[in-house]
């Protein structure tokens, strides 16, 4: 113990703050990310709103349909940057929500089995 303070429950505490916080924090980046792609667009590209914001998904979600592209240097720039950084927080969008939902399930198998086993 360090100054009488338990690192490991210091830590243990941290990561209960962030398994409560994780899925908001995470989602507001999720939607910072497709909110920066589709304004970003709409001023280098000089695309609709609606153009813009249906380029982001695509982009950030690697699908690429290939019907829009950036034409200017300054989006083409941004495009790589945004892809790359998009990908990683849509990953760990989805990471943590499966882990969420994987953490319901076992929830609810649990008290299944505990109602099982009272009767």
């Amino acid at each position: 113990m360090m100054g009488g303070i338990d690192p490991d429950s210091e830590v243990s505490a941290a990561a209960e703050v962030w398994d409560e916080h994780a899925f908001k924090v995470i989602s507001a980046a999720a939607l910072a990310v497709v909110t920066t792609g589709t304004v970003s667009y709409h001023f280098l590209e000089g695309w609709s709103w609606v153009d813009s914001l249906y380029f982001s998904v695509v982009a950030v979600t690697t699908v690429g349909f290939g019907d829009l592209v950036p034409t200017t240097d300054p989006a083409k720039l941004f495009t790589v940057a945004y892809v790359i950084a998009g990908i990683g927080v849509l990953g760990l969008f989805l990471n943590e929500r499966l882990r969420r939902n994987q953490h319901r399930r076992r929830l609810r198998a649990d008290r299944r089995q505990e109602d099982r086993d009272d009767d």
